[in-house]
């Protein structure tokens, strides 16, 4: 993760803050909203289900029995997922944080005092001096933080983190009473209650900090770099108090917040150019939430829609937790129409990663939105929408007419140029973005999204490389040096980073074109390039780096393994490749020494894929092992000298992939669970297709799947049932089926309809949460 100067971008940037997807993603509304655009507006709530008894849910002779469609039964279980304070957390890596996608707050000790510090960080604040690079010119840059100041000395803490309501409740025991505080973030307001008993008294302080990249901590600033100028304060007509920061290169950040009897609300507003909407932008914030309550109507109604759209439970009650935590950290950090995420997430602290990286960890970011069902969170593919005029600047002007990319980090407009190969630059990582889209188009089958985003920016992320291949001697086609993220030699030849994104772009555009209609110019050349491209470097141990480079020290990054995940190319249903990807695999982890966490997560989705669910868990728990260099810390966060937010959020993807994988057209249901999880629930788990999967698994065998088509497209199934099948449709009559080899049924089941598969007599239709078989205790400080 390093820095490189960049060039002014000549794309107005303003324009580009609020625009949201053009379409709804699979069923949710994230159609041109602007900048302004709230919270409820991004996801549509679910009917409201008052507490009752079970309900069925599907239609005809057979009905799924739902026990999680109540309030009760939704708070009861994810009560069990809380993250739980008895201690004061004194790092961010300890304690609870809130965030609504663009506003954030980290909650622990204040440095050096006994204060309660709340962190006050917004996505959209950043620099706007793209001479100084992206780890200084166009770097977020902090906001500032809240302090509670108690009277007393703490010497007592109980503090819930609610994942139902998204919120923070709990009490400050001192030696001169108690205080008791409950705090969340909607809207792009940070509201916080406080009371106060004894003799103790609520005392808020607002810091703002300067406005300064964090990467201050590991360098001095580039030369010629001035600092931004000093915030001011000022005191509207209501008492309301604002900071109000300038920056250099154009724009403002204004902090607003009141007062009022128990409730304190802030909210952060950024603008660019404009040195005025930012001010306006964070006093209507203000003027929306009115009160703590009224803001609070809002806000566990948009959570509690979003918890509803999928269930998993599973007998692991720190992973489970875990699980459920990440999709309340994911939701916190991002929304579609926003700012992609930055490696930070919302959560600024001083760290050497204050951008958005492409070489890995933004991919990694985004990818259990889709199992978990939730692409109203897909800020990725926002930006590759709307940035691209940027992405046709970030390449050198003779290639522009064609051609795309990105540079290995750049702010959330993805400004950032990308360097040419045979110079050993990193060209590979706008690909590597757009297979995220695809995902979310796979998942939603949203023709849009694959028209007006993914087809036109992959075709320039291709024609860029298709400049550089050359044939050799061999009659194959060879590309020029480039960089393999971050394998530390001289870049090489054919390196099979790149060679996997040039076979995967090829061969999606190829496919594009034939859903999208189109009869492209370019077609032939992309079948010549999969004709005739060179294949993969390959050795003793498996794949190379790149041509003559062996895979020789250890390596964090999994970037030579991308044709086996998590693009599929190599995959194991090629009999003919499966001791290539174990070699390669057991190879890549025998060098010890520069792993980290996603090291670990990556490996254990690896090994799913080849079903052996037992060392993929293996793989997994080394991230969650406190011996581990760099373990998932105590909230469920993760540091690499700073907060690096892909981890643990790629974590969550291997155990979507030990549940359920649908790459290849087939969808796998408990492909790799691990042989001591006997029980497994899933529902509404959306695979590539758009297909809705509900299953479950009792003492060791699956009971029965059933899947909903919201597009209409072909089923393959891979079941792992034995005997004799039932596959009924949701009107009671038999599917028309197809065997289609390697134990994969085709089932022929149209838009909008159901089928229940399962083996001898009709099991149980129940959805509901799993007995716990592995007591483990609450993230947090318990």
């Amino acid at each position: 993760m390093t820095s490189q100067p960049e060039k002014r971008s000549p794309i107005p940037r303003r324009t580009a803050l609020g625009t949201a997807l053009g379409t709804a993603l699979g069923g949710v509304a994230a159609a041109a909203l602007p900048a302004t655009a709230h919270a409820e507006d991004l996801l549509q709530a679910a009917p409201s289900a008052a507490d009752g008894p079970v309900a069925d849910v599907g239609r005809g002779p057979w009905r799924l029995r739902d026990t999680m469609t109540t309030d009760t039964a939704w708070n009861d279980f994810l009560r069990g997922q809380d993250l739980l304070w008895t201690r004061l957390p004194t790092r961010w890596y300890e304690g609870p944080f809130l965030g609504d996608g663009l506003l954030g707050s980290m909650v622990y000790q204040e440095p050096g005092a006994r204060q309660i510090r709340f962190t006050v960080q917004h996505g959209r604040v950043q620099d706007h001096r793209p001479e100084f690079g992206s780890g200084w010119g166009t770097c977020r840059l902090p906001v500032g933080h809240l302090t509670l100041e108690p009277v007393g000395t703490i010497t007592a803490l109980d503090w819930r983190l609610s994942l139902w309501n998204a919120e923070l409740t709990g009490t400050i025991t001192t030696t001169a009473g108690t205080l008791t505080l409950a705090a969340l973030i909607h809207d792009e307001v940070l509201a916080v209650r406080a009371t106060a008993d004894g003799d103790e008294r609520v005392v808020w302080t607002f810091h703002p900090e300067e406005a300064v990249s964090p990467r201050k901590i590991q360098e001095a600033p580039p030369a010629g770099y001035t600092a931004n100028p000093p915030w001011t304060t000022q005191t509207t007509t209501d008492g309301t108090r604002q900071v109000l920061q300038p920056l250099t290169g154009g724009g403002r950040t204004a902090t607003a917040y009141r007062r009022t009897g128990d409730d304190l609300l802030l909210s952060v507003g950024h603008s660019f150019p404009s040195d005025t909407a930012a001010e306006a932008d964070s006093l209507r914030n203000l003027r929306r939430a009115t009160s703590y309550a009224t803001l609070r109507r809002r806000h566990t109604r948009w959570w509690r829609a979003f918890y509803r759209k999928s269930f998993v439970s599973f007998p692991d009650q720190r992973l489970q937790s875990f699980h459920w935590i990440q999709l309340y950290k994911v939701a916190s950090a991002s929304r579609a129409g926003g700012p992609v995420m930055a490696t930070s997430g919302p959560w600024l602290e001083p760290t050497p990663w204050p951008a958005v990286w492409w070489n890995l960890n933004v991919q990694l970011e985004y990818w259990l939105i889709h199992g978990s069902n939730h692409l109203e969170l897909d800020s990725l593919a926002t930006t590759l929408r709307q940035s691209q005029e940027q992405l046709i600047a970030n390449v050198p002007a003779a290639y522009r007419s064609d051609s795309s990319g990105v540079g290995r980090s750049s702010d959330m407009f993805a400004n950032r140029a990308v360097g040419l190969p045979g110079t050993g630059a990193e060209t590979g990582d706008l690909t590597w973005a757009l297979h995220n889209a695809w995902l979310s188009y796979r998942h939603s089958m949203d023709e849009s999204l694959l028209r007006d985003t993914i087809y036109p920016v992959l075709r320039r992320a291709i024609s860029y490389y298709l400049h550089f291949l050359t044939p050799g001697s061999d009659g194959r086609l060879h590309l020029p040096s480039t960089l393999s993220p971050e394998y530390p030699v001289v870049p090489p030849q054919d390196t099979n980073y790149d060679l996997a994104l040039i076979r995967w772009g090829c061969r999606t555009l190829i496919e594009s074109a034939e859903l999208l209609g189109l009869d492209d110019e370019l077609r032939p050349r992309w079948q010549e390039v999969l004709a005739r491209l060179t294949p993969y470097p390959v050795d003793d141990n498996g794949f190379m780096i790149g041509a003559d480079t062996p895979y020789a020290q250890s390596h964090r990054h999994y970037s030579h393994l991308l044709m086996v995940y998590p693009l599929y190319l190599v995959n194991w249903d090629q009999p003919e490749n499966r001791d290539l990807i174990t070699r390669s695999v057991t190879h890549w982890h025998a060098l010890t020494g520069a792993h980290r966490g996603y090291s670990y997560t990556g490996a254990a989705s690896m090994y799913a894929m080849t079903g052996d669910g037992d060392t993929a868990i293996t793989y997994l728990r080394k991230f969650f092992d406190p011996a581990t260099r760099f373990p998932c810390q105590a909230n469920t966060h993760y540091t690499e000298a700073g907060p690096v937010i892909e981890t643990p959020l790629s974590a969550s993807q291997s155990l979507h992939d030990m549940f359920c994988q649908s790459w290849g057209g087939v969808i796998r249901v408990f492909p790799a669970v691990p042989a001591d999880w006997a029980d497994v629930t899933l529902h509404d788990f959306r695979t590539q297709g758009a297909f809705l999967v509900s299953a479950v698994r009792k003492a060791g065998t699956t009971r029965f799947i059933r899947i909903r088509s919201l597009a209409g497209e072909p089923l393959g199934l891979r079941h792992g049932l034995t005997g004799a099948l039932t596959v009924l449709l949701d009107d009671g009559t038999p599917a028309r089926t197809h065997d289609l080899g390697e134990g994969t049924l085709g089932i022929d089941l149209p838009k909008g309809r159901e089928v229940l598969v399962h083996s001898g007599s009709r099991p149980d239709l129940v959805i509901a949460p799993v007995a716990v078989s592995e007591p483990g205790p609450a993230w947090g400080l318990p």
